[in-house]
């Protein structure tokens, strides 16, 4: 547990009998999946906005995948479910998602990489890639992120919200 308190300090965690969700807003970039998907869960008008007896535990969990940045996540409350836990070199946090991995020898099956672009916001990358920016390369297993249009991103290539501050058009 250590290790997601310190990459979630300053973030907010919300718990069920099954699991336990954390938001992390300086990686939030509103791009409305949690409200639009399971609005009984994450309303953004109510406070506090996560009410995790709105839905089952299988319903967040897919909701929360969704999430383009990583500013959600979530994880097990009984720790060993959480024997796959992975992180990357960016500090964020990947949960383990059910049925994924049998065990650690399975074979993951090849999902094609998906690309969304957000109206007046990043562009959203989901699936298994390999990114590389600069001499940087960030592998990307069954996941997503958010790669910045507008260009004033403080986390480059990665989309940090920003776009939302200064009015992005794109």
């Amino acid at each position: 547990m250590e290790k997601d308190e310190n990459h979630f300090s300053g973030g907010k965690r919300y718990r069920n009998k099954d699991i336990t969700v954390y938001w992390k807003p300086s990686a939030c970039v509103h791009a409305s999946y949690c409200y639009r998907e399971l609005i009984e869960v994450f309303d953004p008008s109510r406070r506090p906005w996560v009410d995790m007896e709105g839905a089952s535990t299988e319903k967040i969990i897919e909701v929360v995948n969704l999430c383009p940045t990583d500013a959600l996540a979530w994880k097990w409350n009984d720790e060993e479910k959480n024997q796959d836990v992975r992180a990357d070199q960016y500090n964020h946090i990947k949960f383990r998602r059910p049925g994924l991995m049998q065990d650690k020898n399975s074979v993951i099956e090849e999902t094609p990489v998906s690309v969304k672009v957000m109206i007046d916001g990043p562009v959203v990358l989901k699936g298994d890639f390999e990114l590389t920016y600069g001499t940087t390369k960030k592998v990307v297993s069954d996941g997503m992120i958010s790669i910045c249009r507008c260009g004033v991103s403080d986390h480059q290539p990665f989309c940090d919200g920003r776009h939302r501050k200064t009015g992005f058009n794109g």
